[in-house]
Parts: C-alpha cells; structure tokens; sequence
C-alpha cells in the first residue's frame, strides 16, 4: 500500500539499513498534516537524532533558467564519483490557487535519478515562504540518519526573497547568469552577501568571455563587502555544467569552506543556531495553528479585519485584541 504507515521503530530500522523505499516513506510521514502522522515523525526523529550531522549540507538557489538542475547533475555526479552519497531535496513552487506542484525535478536529472548513490525527493513549498518546504529541516535529518555523505537543498529558484534555506545548511550556493543585467545589482544587500560562493553557470561556447568578465565584476564588487561570522570571503566562480568545465572548483571550494569553518569552531556553532532557530520557526508554526482551534477567535479576526480595512482601528490595537482574546480563550480551557 502506498500509504501504508508504520510505527517509529520500523521506520527508523529500516532508514538505519539505508533502505531507500523506507527513507522515501519517512520523508512523506513528516510532510503529513495529520496529528497521527506528527506524532510518529517526532518520534522517529528523535530517535535518529545521534545518527545525525554526519553531511555536508548544500543550498543551491539561483533564478529560474540558470540551468540549477542541469549544474546539480553534473555536480551530484562528480561528487558520487569521489565515494560520496549524494540526497538532492529539490522544492518546487506550489499553485496558489491549488496548492499544487509539479514535482518534475527528477525528469530532469535522468543520469542522476538511476545511480544508487545518489537519492533525489522533490517536495512542494506548500505556503511556506524563503524558498524551501515546512518539513525541509526533518528531511535533511532522515537523509543523514540514512547515510548521505553530502545533502543538496535546491530551492524554488524566486530570486531575493530565498533566505530561508541559508538557515539550514552549512554552505549556500548562488547560481548567476552572465550578461543578464543584475552582475552588480543586489550586491549591497540580500541573497548575494549571505552566499559562500557565487557561480556563473553555462560558461561555454559563445558565452565564455560574458561569465569571465561577470565573474570579474562580481569579485569586484564583493571585495567591498561586509565581513562574514564564518570569516569567509565569499568566492566567485565559473563552470559549464555541459562541458564538466570548472565542476571540480565548486566541490573543491566547499571542501575547503568545510576545513576552514570545522578548525575554526563556525561550522558547530552555526549548526547549534540553526537548530535554536528551528524551534524557534516550530514554536511559531504551533502557535498559529493552535490560534486557528478557536472557532470565536477566528469570527473575532474577521470583525477586526473589516475594522482595519475600513479605518476604524489601527492593526497595532486589533492585534493585541486578538491576543488578549486568545489567552482569554486559553484561561477558558483550564
């Protein structure tokens, strides 16, 4: 059955055996809404919890047309051929009208999808902003509980507003193309000063001499940057996914961005605050459904909308009335 549920310790034995088909079901067990479901993916995280942390974790994000699956093929592959497992957690953008998603990210990694060592599992962003799915974070667990030595998260590819997935991995990926107008746009701020690194992607035939001079300008324009925590200068690289040209400079400036952040003490640090910041997102997450429970608070939100709507009150004091009526509500229960 394709929907067939197990309790917590089947899955967890069954991730332990690096059982694909399990790791597989797991990853739709967290992504469940159901309360029967939750229950059993808390569980079964905690349980795998000390085989956890082993990886690498890669965000991958870029505008749509940079070629991002095209560069995840070449790279997974190249990666696999140095005795790594690869797992590629692609997010694709949801319908809003349907809440629907293509999921068409492993049709487009045709090499990659038939190698064992390699695992690719495309979600749906759901409502979730920052470029990344609600269950990305457990995901990235169960990966590393079942083996995966490095774990790509590619994200919907929206451009600026992606910042959630740097939250969550150890090294943050800018795919750019060359001669697209934006080489020095968005330098000061955003996306481009949290990356580790920026690659200009299809640097080949014709468009060679455009990723070398983008490349330039780029290095340039980033030597007047903000220091980083992880004191890492962030790089500015080229490659053609097509030709395998420059693949290996990716991967060997992770590797070196690695070394450097485990020596120096950065790498453990940002991961212990990024685990504070998950609580933190599912503590909000928790909230916000449980405000949703209150059949009167929710008639209440609609009042005071058409209030802030009309002018009739400012949101600052709708707010603390909604709040004040939830602890009411809450009081009400004891």
């Amino acid at each position: 059955m394709i929907n067939q549920r197990f309790n917590a310790e089947k899955y967890r034995e069954g991730i332990l055996k690096r059982d694909r088909v399990m790791l597989a079901k797991a990853i739709t067990l967290v992504e469940s809404s159901l309360p029967s479901d939750q229950q059993i993916a808390s569980d079964l995280i905690n349980y795998l919890l000390p085989y956890t942390g082993n990886s690498v974790r890669i965000g991958i994000t870029g505008v749509p047309g940079v070629g991002k699956s095209t560069f995840i093929e070449a790279f997974g592959k190249h990666v696999i051929a140095q005795g790594k497992r690869v797992a590629i957690l692609t997010i694709d953008p949801s319908s809003q009208v349907t809440r629907g998603s293509i999921l068409g990210d492993k049709t487009r990694m045709e090499e990659l999808v038939r190698d064992r060592n390699a695992f690719i599992r495309p979600s749906s962003s759901g409502e979730k902003l920052g470029g990344v799915a609600n269950n990305t974070r457990e995901s990235i667990l169960l990966c590393e509980a079942a083996g995966f030595d490095i774990i790509i998260v590619e994200t919907v590819g929206v451009g600026q507003s992606e910042t959630s997935v740097k939250n969550m991995v150890d090294f943050f990926l800018l795919l750019m193309l060359a001669g697209a107008g934006d080489e020095l746009q968005g330098i000061k701020k955003g996306i481009v000063e949290m990356a580790d690194a920026l690659v200009i992607t299809k640097a080949d035939g014709d468009n060679e001499r455009k990723a070398s001079e983008a490349m330039a300008e780029y290095q340039q324009a980033l030597h007047f940057g903000m220091q980083k925590s992880s004191d890492w200068s962030t790089k500015v690289l080229k490659c053609s996914a097509l030709t395998n040209q420059g693949i290996d400079s990716v991967w060997q400036t992770i590797l070196n961005y690695t070394e450097k952040t485990k020596t120096s003490g950065y790498f453990s640090t940002n991961r212990e605050q990024q685990n504070i910041a998950w609580m933190a997102d599912q503590f909000q997450f928790l909230l916000s459904n449980d405000f949703k429970k209150f059949e009167t608070i929710q008639k209440l939100n609609t009042s005071l909308k058409e209030q802030v709507a009309r002018l009739k009150l400012s949101p600052a004091t709708a707010a603390i009335k909604l709040l004040n009526a939830y602890h009411e509500a809450i009081k009400s229960l004891k």
